[in-house]
C-alpha cells in the first residue's frame, strides 16, 4: 500500500549523506532492516521510485532514512537534498532481505551500511550487543556514515577499512578472505550489505572459511 509522507527535516551526515525525517502513517509497521520505495512528488519523478532502508526504529514516532547521494547518477538521489520541510514523497514497503536473525558480523560497503543502522540501534538501546561486529568499508575517513555513533556503541566491536587514505588507528586495504580470517568473528550470523561485486566477494569469502550458506544474509545492489 502507497503512503504519502510529509518531510519533517532534513540535516547532512557526511559531505555526500542525509537524513531525512518523515511523518509517519498511523498503522505503518516495519522490522529494522527493511526499506521501502520513496518517490518524489514532483513532476518527472512520480514514476522515478527507488528503495531505501528505514534507519528510524519501529517504535519512534517518526520515518526516518539516511541516503547518500550520487550526483553521478542524475537521479532520485541527486534531487533528495533540495526536498524542503513540507514537501511530499511517496512511500511504497515496507520489503528487503535482511532483518534481525541474531547477533553476528555485519559486512557493509559505503551506503550498505544503511541496513545495519536499525538492527544495531536497536540491540543498542536494548543492550544486546555481545557478539556483534560490524566490518565497515569506505575510502576515506570521510565517507564513514555516523562513525562517531558506531564507536560509542557498547558491546560493538567496529572495524573502519579505509581504501584510499591511511588514518591513525584505521585499517587500510580492502577487505577480503585474508582480512577476515585474521579480523573477524563468524561464529554467529553474517550481514552483507553493498555494491553487487562487494556482496558476491564478501560470499565467497566466509563460505571459503566455513560459514555456511543458511548462516549468510545478504541485500545487494546498494
Amino acid at each position: 500500500m502507497a503512503h504519502t509522507l510529509t518531510l519533517q527535516s532534513q540535516e547532512s551526515v557526511t559531505h555526500d549523506t542525509h537524513r531525512y525525517v518523515f511523518d509517519r502513517p498511523e498503522g505503518f509497521d516495519f522490522q529494522p532492516g527493511q526499506a521501502a520505495e520513496l518517490a518524489l512528488c514532483r513532476d518527472g519523478w512520480k514514476d522515478e521510485g527507488r528503495p531505501f532502508t528505514f534507519t528510524s526504529l519501529p517504535a519512534d514516532a517518526n520515518l526516518e532514512f539516511t541516503i547518500k547521494s550520487y550526483p553521478s547518477h542524475d537521479g532520485v538521489t541527486e534531487k533528495l537534498p533540495d526536498l524542503a520541510p513540507g514537501e511530499h514523497v511517496t512511500l511504497d514497503g515496507p520489503f528487503g532481505a535482511i532483518t534481525d536473525m541474531g547477533p553476528g558480523l555485519f559486512l557493509a560497503a559505503g551506503a550498505g551500511v544503511t541496513p545495519f543502522i536499525a538492527i544495531l540501534r536497536k540491540r543498542a538501546k536494548e543492550g544486546d550487543l555481545d557478539g556483534c561486529q560490524l566490518i565497515f568499508s569506505n575510502e576515506t575517513e570521510g565517507d564513514i556514515i555516523l562513525r562517531e555513533e558506531w564507536d560509542q556503541m557498547t558491546g560493538l566491536k567496529v572495524d573502519h577499512v579505509l581504501s584510499e587514505e591511511d588514518a591513525p588507528d584505521l585499517h587500510y586495504g580492502k577487505v577480503d578472505k585474508a582480512f577476515l580470517e585474521a579480523n573477524a568473528n563468524l561464529s554467529g550470523q553474517v550481514y552483507i550489505c553493498g555494491p553487487q561485486g562487494y556482496v558476491d566477494a564478501m560470499r565467497d569469502a566466509v563460505k571459503a572459511l566455513g560459514v555456511p550458506g543458511e548462516r549468510i544474509h545478504t541485500e545487494e545492489g546498494w
